[in-house]
C-alpha cells in the first residue's frame, strides 16, 4: 500500500489513479489528521508526502515518521512546488529517500516510486554494527562511541552505516550519493565529501576509521 498526502484534489486523484492503474495499491489523504487516521489502520510500504499541507506541513510530519519506532524505516518521497538545492537538502537530510519537484509526469513518479521501493527492501545482514570504539545499533537507530551517545542527522546515520555494512571496501563518492541520497538526487559529490566531514566531527576519535581514499571515496575500517 502506498499513501499519498496531497490537498490538491485533481493532483492526489490523478496520482492515485496513476498507481493503481500500474498495479500498485494507493490511498490518498488531504490533510496530516486524515493521514495519522489512515496509519493507525495500516501502515504503508511507501508515503508521498506534500510539503505544502493545510494542517501540518510535510516536514514536520516526516520528523515525526522517522521519530517513531514502528514507522521510521518506512520509504518516503516528497512531493513539493520547491525545487531549490537547499529544499531538497533539507528534506533529504530530514530522512526523505526522494525529492520530487513539482510538476512532474506520472509515469516518472511512476518509476521513481518503483526505484525507492526497490532500493529500500530490507537488505541489511545484520542490525548491530561495531568497528574501533564506534557501535550503531541500526534497529534502535542509536550510535555511540566509546560508550557515549553520538546524535546524528537521518542522512549521517544512514551513511555511516553503509560504510560499516561494507567495512575494509572503498566506497566512491557516486555509490555513496546514489545509496544514500538516491539515484538521480542532482547534487554534487561535495554533498557527500561535507557530510563525511560533519560525521567525523561527530564521531570524534571514531571519526578517525573513516578513512578517505584520495581521487576515489571513502571507507572505514578498523585501524
Amino acid at each position: 500500500m502506498i499513501y499519498l498526502v496531497e490537498d490538491d484534489n485533481s493532483i492526489r486523484e490523478l496520482v492515485i489513479y496513476t498507481l493503481q492503474s500500474t498495479g500498485l495499491e494507493a490511498a490518498g489523504f488531504a490533510c496530516g489528521k486524515d493521514f495519522w487516521g489512515g496509519m493507525k489502520a495500516e501502515l504503508p510500504s511507501l508515503i508521498l508526502l506534500d510539503i505544502m499541507l493545510p494542517d501540518e506541513d510535510g516536514l514536520t510530519i516526516l520528523k515525526k515518521i522517522r521519530n517513531t519506532v514502528e514507522t521510521a524505516k518506512i520509504p518516503v518521497i516528497m512531493l513539493t512546488a520547491k525545487g531549490t538545492e537547499y529544499d531538497k537538502v533539507v528534506g533529504l537530510d530530514s530522512g526523505a529517500d526522494d525529492y520530487i519537484p513539482k510538476p512532474f509526469g506520472m509515469m516518472e513518479l511512476v518509476s521513481r516510486v518503483k526505484a525507492v521501493l526497490r532500493r529500500t527492501e530490507p537488505e541489511q545482514k545484520t542490525r548491530l554494527y561495531e568497528i574501533g570504539p564506534i557501535k550503531v545499533n541500526v534497529i534502535r537507530h542509536t550510535v555511540h562511541v566509546n560508550g557515549e551517545p553520538v546524535n546524528l542527522t537521518y542522512k549521517e546515520f544512514e551513511l555511516l552505516c553503509y560504510l560499516m555494512e561494507n567495512e575494509g571496501i572503498v566506497l566512491s563518492r557516486d555509490q555513496l550519493l546514489s545509496k544514500i541520497w538516491g539515484y538521480d538526487f542532482d547534487g554534487e559529490t561535495r554533498t557527500v565529501d561535507v557530510h563525511i566531514r560533519t560525521l567525523r566531527q561527530k564521531l570524534g576519535i571514531g571519526g578517525n576509521y573513516i578513512e578517505t581514499i584520495r581521487g576515489v571515496g571513502y571507507k572505514i575500517e578498523e585501524i
